[in-house]
């Protein structure tokens, strides 16, 4: 297998993830449910936040905390959906890369969602 190298094995990871990610039973109603994701409109962003994670490009615009504080008041969060996620985001990094850069993704993969679980679940940011 080879590395991450590129926005394209960006966007090839995310669409693999999804389409795991969307079946999911513990995550997956967040997608299909709390909202309905349009993955053709929800992809370029995302691909967009993860470039400028790995690659530190400057596509992103938007406020990743801000979007899962209002995920999280339609229907909060568990310490157990984070671990979920990253669970699933993790193996599908395996299951399709190796390298410095699948390593860095999944590290940072993480740290994010070490951060929002610690934000959203243990401080009552963003609950009514």
């Amino acid at each position: 297998m080879r590395d991450i190298d590129n926005k394209a094995d960006i966007e090839a990871l995310m669409k693999a993830f999804y389409a795991k990610a969307i079946y999911d039973g513990v995550i997956g109603h967040y997608f299909t449910e709390v909202v309905v994701l349009n993955l053709e409109k929800h992809l370029p962003v995302i691909c967009n936040f993860w470039d400028s994670v790995v690659f530190n490009q400057t596509g992103y615009q938007g406020n990743v905390m801000q979007v899962h504080q209002h995920l999280h008041c339609l229907s909060a969060f568990t310490s157990e959906h984070f671990k979920q996620w990253v669970f699933l985001f993790k193996q599908t990094v395996d299951e399709h890369f190796e390298g410095d850069n699948s390593e860095k993704i999944k590290q940072r993969a993480e740290s994010i969602a070490t951060v929002m679980n610690i934000k959203l679940v243990h401080s009552g940011i963003g609950v009514k």
